[in-house]
C-alpha cells in the first residue's frame, strides 16, 4: 500500500526570487532531492500564497520539490498587486521559472484555483508536464463564480449572511461588484475590514467540519488581503479565460496522466466540476473523498494527496527504468 501520512517538515535547500516584468517579483523555493524529479506545488485562491507545510505532501528523497508564490501572493512583491496580474501572465511566469531553475519537465501538483493554472498551464505547454495531480478542481465557469458568490448560502446560509452583512442594501445587489470596489480601495479602513469579511467567508465553507484553524489562517489579516483581492479581481475578469475554455481544451491533455481529488460535500468547488473534467479527459482517475470538503487539510484529502504522489513517485521510476535500459540496452 502507498504511503498516506504526511512526510516529515523540512527546509528549502534553495530560495529567491524572480522578476517577470517590471512590476513582479515573484519568490520561489526548492526543496528534497536536488537531483529527484521535479513537481511543482500551485497554491489556490489566487492570492492565498504557499505555506510550509504545503512541503510535506512529497517524498523529499525522490522529488525535486518547487513552490512558488504567484504574483501579489505571499512573498511575493509588490503584495496584493492586480495590474498585470492575469491568467496569461501567471502561465509565463511559471515557463519562466522553469526554464530557470534549469527544469525540463516537471509534474504539477494544484488544488482549487491551483487546478485551474495547473490546467491552463499544462493545455498551454502539454510537453513540459510529466502529469498532474489536481484537487479541489474548478473550471472557472460563470456558474462556479455565481455558486462562490450566492449558490453556497443553500448549505452555509450563516457563513452567507455574514458575507452579505458587511455591504450596504444597496450593494448586496451585485456583491461582486461591491467587494472589488472595496477590496481595491487604498485606505485600509476600507479594504481590510472588506477581506476579512470575504476571507472569513471562504474559509468558513471549506471544510466538512467547522474548522476553526482554517478560519483563523485564511482571514488572518497579513495574509486575507491577497487572497480577496485577487480572488474578486479574478473573478470579476472571469478568470480572464474564455467560458468553458478548460474542459474545451481538455484535448491537449490526452497524453498527460493525471490523478483528481475531490471532497464529496465540498462546497466551494462542488463535484460536478471534478466528475465533468474526468469525463472528457481519459488518461485522468478521479478520486472522489467521501468524508471531506474542499479544503487540502482535512485528513481524507490529506491520505489521498499523499498517496497520488507516491502512485506518481512509482510511475516516474517505471519510466525512469525503463529509459534507462533502452539506453544500455
Amino acid at each position: 500500500m502507498p504511503r498516506t501520512d504526511l512526510y516529515p517538515a523540512i527546509e528549502p535547500f534553495a530560495a529567491g526570487t524572480l522578476q517577470v516584468d517590471p512590476i513582479h517579483n515573484i519568490y520561489w523555493e526548492e526543496c528534497g532531492n536536488p537531483n529527484g524529479r521535479a513537481i511543482l506545488f500551485l497554491h489556490g485562491g489566487p492570492g492565498a500564497g504557499f505555506s510550509p507545510g504545503h512541503r510535506r505532501f512529497f517524498d523529499p528523497r525522490f522529488y525535486r520539490i518547487v513552490l512558488v508564490d504567484q504574483r501579489g501572493a505571499g512573498r511575493s512583491k509588490p503584495y496584493a498587486e492586480i495590474q498585470a496580474n492575469d491568467t496569461g501572465s501567471l502561465i509565463s511566469d511559471l515557463e519562466a521559472l522553469r526554464m530557470h531553475r534549469g527544469i525540463d519537465t516537471w509534474t504539477v501538483f494544484g488544488g482549487s484555483w491551483g487546478s485551474s493554472l495547473a490546467l491552463a498551464y499544462a493545455q498551454a505547454h502539454p510537453e513540459r508536464c510529466a502529469g498532474l495531480i489536481l484537487r479541489g478542481i474548478f473550471l472557472c465557469r460563470q456558474t462556479e463564480i455565481d455558486w462562490f458568490m450566492s449558490g453556497i448560502r443553500h448549505f452555509f446560509p450563516e457563513a452567507w449572511a455574514d458575507f452579505m452583512a458587511h455591504l450596504s442594501p444597496e450593494e448586496r445587489d451585485e456583491p461582486l461588484k461591491s467587494y472589488y470596489r472595496r477590496l481595491c480601495d487604498p485606505n485600509p479602513a476600507i479594504h481590510a475590514p472588506a477581506a476579512s469579511a470575504w476571507s472569513r467567508y471562504e474559509a468558513s465553507c471549506s471544510t466538512l467540519i467547522p474548522s476553526n484553524d482554517t478560519i483563523d489562517v485564511l482571514s488572518d489579516p497579513a495574509t486575507s488581503l491577497a487572497l480577496a483581492r485577487l480572488e474578486a479581481h479574478y473573478f470579476i475578469n472571469n478568470l480572464f479565460l474564455e467560458e468553458g475554455a478548460l474542459l474545451q481544451n481538455a484535448h491537449r491533455l490526452r497524453d498527460i496522466p493525471g490523478l483528481i481529488v475531490q471532497g464529496r460535500y465540498d462546497a466551494v468547488c462542488p463535484p460536478v466540476s471534478a466528475w465533468e473534467l474526468a469525463a472528457v479527459w481519459p488518461n485522468a482517475e478521479l478520486v472522489m473523498i467521501p468524508d471531506a470538503g474542499h479544503s487540502a487539510a482535512e485528513n481524507g484529502t490529506v491520505r489521498a494527496l499523499v498517496a497520488a504522489t507516491e502512485t506518481f513517485k512509482e510511475r516516474l521510476s517505471e519510466t525512469d527504468g525503463a529509459a534507462k535500459a533502452l539506453r544500455t540496452g
